[in-house]
């Protein structure tokens, strides 16, 4: 029998370190200027790329959202480094310009400048810069708030720790503003609040009291897609936490998270696949912790798990290969470590479907990607462990206890034959 909460994969022996983590969208472009259509192609296109390297990269990461200009879209306009005197004269003409348009220019002018290395330690270095970005983050001019919270999204995804951690000041604002109205601000508090979790330990212990949990909640019923995809990483690295399962995972199962969480990985034609993504891998998160599965189980995770996998296989030969596996790779984790909790065993949680159906799915999905993705092999023989072998009240769940083995002799026939109908 395969381990009981992990499959034997190359690991350190920690949970949170097992799983293939997700990596950095990094570089997300929304060029002003084009059409909609266009736009919407080309952020396909790098959700598709960057998901795949999830897959490939195998670590924790932070992301960058930029919002470019056309100039900059095009490569016309080459951001340079910038000295003190630079950094001062932006800010003070940002704080006291006579127009508004001039101010936003002083700080568009100097998030250019801290996309290199050199200026934002040049930034941190200099007295009163960040208490006057911060600042400027507070205006109640809707467009300056929003260019200092790019100046500050610019900083915390500095890949020096003494940079990221100099936002640190900025973080009950970018808490109060999830609450905010501005969709696009929102999605930047969230992606810089992800990035500064990721940094370090003290950050974490900051937000913690300020209620970070709470906050995350606060978004998940948003309507906007963009935002949810951003709360889904911000979530996931502070469920990736080490101090996770003691310190912030009963936080967030007391939380209404789990339900909206499940509610988003609901079957059908209004599931996104970046947001399903996102809180495919929070929830694996949470159930590699062990901290509460049943209450999950109560929620109806199984069920849930089962109807998705279902739904996938069912679409998965009219899909492109736009990341697909991503999605499928935790779906299959959690279905089989839920599989394995004691409440399942007990009958609260059993698929409310033909088991049959889910192993011939489980079979459909591998004929499908495995070519690609042979990463998800072990994934599958996982769960087809945990189906048929692991409990035995799952076996029985419908008219006799052999089903699952004769469903799993006959599923490779079934597939040889081109029956995909069973589903």
């Amino acid at each position: 029998m395969l381990g009981d909460c992990v499959p034997s994969l190359p690991s350190s022996g920690n949970f949170l370190h097992l799983h293939t983590m997700l990596s950095p969208r990094q570089g997300l472009l929304r060029p002003v200027g084009c059409g909609v259509e266009e736009l919407r192609r080309r952020r396909r296109e790098r959700e598709a790329a960057l998901r795949r390297a999830r897959r490939e990269q195998q670590l924790v990461s932070k992301r960058l959202l930029r919002d470019d200009t056309p100039e900059e879209a095009e490569g016309r306009c080459v951001a340079s480094i910038l000295g003190e005197a630079e950094i001062q004269q932006f800010l003070s003409l940002a704080q006291r310009g006579t127009e508004e348009k001039e101010r936003e220019g002083a700080l568009i002018s100097l998030r250019r400048g801290l996309q290199h290395p050199e200026t934002q330690q040049t930034f941190i270095r200099l007295e009163g810069s960040m208490r006057t970005l911060v600042g400027l983050l507070t205006s109640n001019q809707a467009l300056l708030q929003l260019e200092a919270a790019r100046c500050l999204h610019e900083l915390s995804h500095s890949e020096q720790s003494e940079v990221a951690e100099a936002c640190l000041p900025a973080t009950s604002y970018l808490l109060t503003y999830l609450a905010g109205h501005s969709s696009d601000l929102i999605e930047l508090c969230l992606y810089t609040l992800g990035n500064l979790i990721v940094e370090s330990e003290a950050g974490r212990r900051q937000l913690l009291p300020q209620g970070i949990v709470p906050a995350l909640a606060s978004c998940i019923q948003s309507p906007h897609l963009t935002v949810l995809e951003a709360l889904g990483y911000a979530l996931s690295q502070l469920l990736q936490a080490k101090e996770a399962p003691k310190k912030i995972i009963p936080s967030v199962l007391a939380s209404p998270i789990p339900q909206h969480m499940l509610r988003l990985l609901q079957p059908g034609p209004k599931l996104n696949p970046g947001v399903a993504v996102e809180f495919a891998w929070c929830l694996h998160y949470i159930i590699c912790s062990q901290v509460n599965n049943a209450l999950l189980i109560t929620h109806g995770a199984v069920s849930t798990l089962g109807l998705l996998l279902l739904y996938l296989a069912g679409t998965v030969q009219s899909s492109e290969d736009a990341g697909l596996e991503l999605l499928v790779c935790p779906v299959l984790r959690c279905l089989s470590n839920l599989l394995t909790e004691e409440a399942v065993e007990a009958g609260e949680g059993q698929v409310q479907l033909r088991d049959e159906r889910v192993v011939v799915s489980l079979f459909i999905l591998l004929q499908f990607l495995l070519q690609k993705h042979p990463s998800l092999l072990p994934e599958g023989l996982w769960l087809l462990n945990n189906l048929t072998g692991a409990h035995s009240s799952v076996q029985r769940c419908r008219e006799g206890s052999c089903l699952l083995l004769a469903s799993v002799a006959r599923a490779p026939a079934l597939l040889l034959a081109g029956h995909i109908g069973l589903l």
